[in-house]
């Protein structure tokens, strides 16, 4: 999870939505991304989806089986949606997201009797650094 929190430093020092996610397998880094909407002009730019795409380039593979992701925030229902359709094995994230979230809030992805894959999920990691650092940017922009 400090990955993923330095990752989500760059992406404020950016101007994006300080979030920040890493993919692991066997406890190696395969893939790290922070938010990237505004840069790369483009709404599906979250930080899991550009992690899930580099670690399957990596892994030269559309499945990341035996892989973990990490990420700040609770993720939303498109990130959810990738984070099933790529098999993750795992899923930690810091703070959760009563407003856009939908693994803890909102539409409860994974529970849907249409979700393909569930991976296990696990929330609260470093949640105050990764909930203090949301704060802070969207403070500033008040």
């Amino acid at each position: 999870m400090a990955l993923a929190l330095q990752e989500a430093e760059a992406a404020f020092a950016r101007g994006e939505v300080p979030v920040g996610a890493v993919v692991t397998r066997d406890g190696q880094v395969v893939a790290a991304a922070g938010n990237r909407t505004l840069e790369d002009r483009d709404p599906t730019a979250h930080a899991e989806i550009l992690a899930i795409r580099a670690a399957c380039e990596v892994l030269g593979s559309e499945r990341l089986t035996g892989c973990d992701l990490h990420v700040t925030l609770e993720p939303c229902a498109m990130c959810a949606g990738a984070i099933s359709f790529a098999r993750i094995r795992r899923l930690y994230w810091g703070c959760g997201d009563p407003k856009g979230g939908a693994v803890e809030h909102g539409p409860r992805f994974f529970s849907q009797p249409t979700c393909h894959h569930a991976p296990e999920a696990y929330g609260g990691f470093r949640e105050s650094e990764a909930s203090a650092l949301l704060r802070r940017f969207f403070a500033e922009r008040r």
